[in-house]
């Protein structure tokens, strides 16, 4: 059983560590205002936080560094995370509140996070299985193409080019975007697929392979709501602290790049608890198992969630990334879940 003095000397260790990257020694520790022991006293809370697996010794030096279990001690005994201050709370909002459409906010919410923390962002899309369709609008290209444009309750928008094997005239493209609206506005993306691929049977036979090939581009956009969707910004800042992995950061930086680790370990993040979750290095499997990542829920007003975080080396600013995902996703869920806002108020 560990003494609430020995969890005391462990936040220090931690703290200190994760300032400097240099091993805490008993007599750095035992100066500390608040102590009040001997240097001899805390050699024996060390003792103990080394038998329980909490620390650890690096070398032959005096001074010790947290473990990965240590450092889960630490984040698990967090009572409360270092606030944004008013100037950054304020950029977050201004910078957020400037995005046009879903794909632009992320992606500003990426690029901000990632300058907050100085660590590598990571969003993904919410799903949008029980989003509905505000309305499809179909846009002549030239005079073979057609551009379908698919727009959600949520605000997003999405697009795909139809090859057409005949001239179209606009009186067709408004007769095929009429009824395709009045097919599927208000109805789930899941149940607009079975409508959709119900209107070529009700086509004249000289429009069916038209109308086909446009339902066609159409369930190619919905599917492409059905796939995770990975946003990254920062990854130059884990080559910044490559000092902090025992071999090379590149393992790491291509699984980021190929996003399906990073998008299974967020799926069972999601999993974890409503508010802000981490997980520290061996917590996950190879090649994250030298990184933490923090990471948090937001909301879109389908009703549906997607996940904001940051990863980086196990020695990182627990309590300030843990405050600034925190932060972005609650502002986040602001912009896109207005519902969410007033359930707050």
């Amino acid at each position: 059983m560990v003494s609430d003095r020995a969890l005391d000397v462990l936040r220090v260790i931690v703290e200190d560590f994760i300032d400097s990257s240099e091993p805490v020694a008993s007599k750095a520790i035992a100066s500390r205002p608040g102590f009040g022991v001997s240097a001899a006293t805390i050699r024996n809370d060390m003792a103990l936080l080394e038998e329980e697996e909490l620390i650890t010794a690096p070398h032959t030096s005096a001074g010790r560094i947290p473990t990965d279990k240590g450092y889960r001690v630490f984040v698990d005994s967090l009572t409360q995370h270092r606030p944004l201050t008013t100037a950054q709370r304020s950029a977050v909002q201004r910078f957020l509140e400037q995005s046009v459409d879903l794909d632009d906010t992320l992606t500003r919410t990426v690029r901000l996070l990632s300058q907050l923390t100085n660590q590598v962002a990571l969003i993904r899309y919410p799903t949008f299985g029980q989003a509905r369709v505000r309305h499809v609008e179909l846009l002549p290209m030239d005079s073979d193409r057609l551009m379908v444009i698919l727009i959600t309750d949520s605000g997003h928008v999405d697009q795909s080019v139809v090859e057409l094997p005949d001239t179209l005239d606009e009186a067709v493209v408004g007769e095929l975007r009429a009824r395709i609206n009045e097919a599927v506005v208000g109805r789930s993306l899941d149940d607009t697929q079975t409508e959709l691929k119900a209107l070529p049977d009700t086509s004249s036979p000289d429009r069916r392979p038209i109308v086909e090939l446009v339902v066609e581009g159409i369930c190619r956009t919905l599917d492409a709501h059905r796939t995770d969707r990975l946003l990254v910004s920062g990854a130059a800042n884990l080559v910044k602290t490559e000092g902090d992995f025992s071999e090379s950061v590149y393992p790491v930086l291509e699984a980021i790049e190929e996003q399906v680790t990073v998008l299974k370990l967020f799926s069972e993040m999601s999993q974890d608890g409503p508010d802000i979750f981490a997980r520290i290095g061996r917590e996950m499997d190879a090649p994250l198992s030298e990184t933490s990542v923090v990471a948090g829920s937001y909301s879109s007003s389908d009703d549906e969630t997607g996940v904001v975080g940051v990863l980086g080396p196990i020695r990182m600013d627990y309590p300030g990334n843990m405050s600034a995902v925190r932060a972005v996703a609650r502002y986040l869920t602001r912009l896109l879940d207005p519902q969410a806002t007033q359930a707050e108020k």
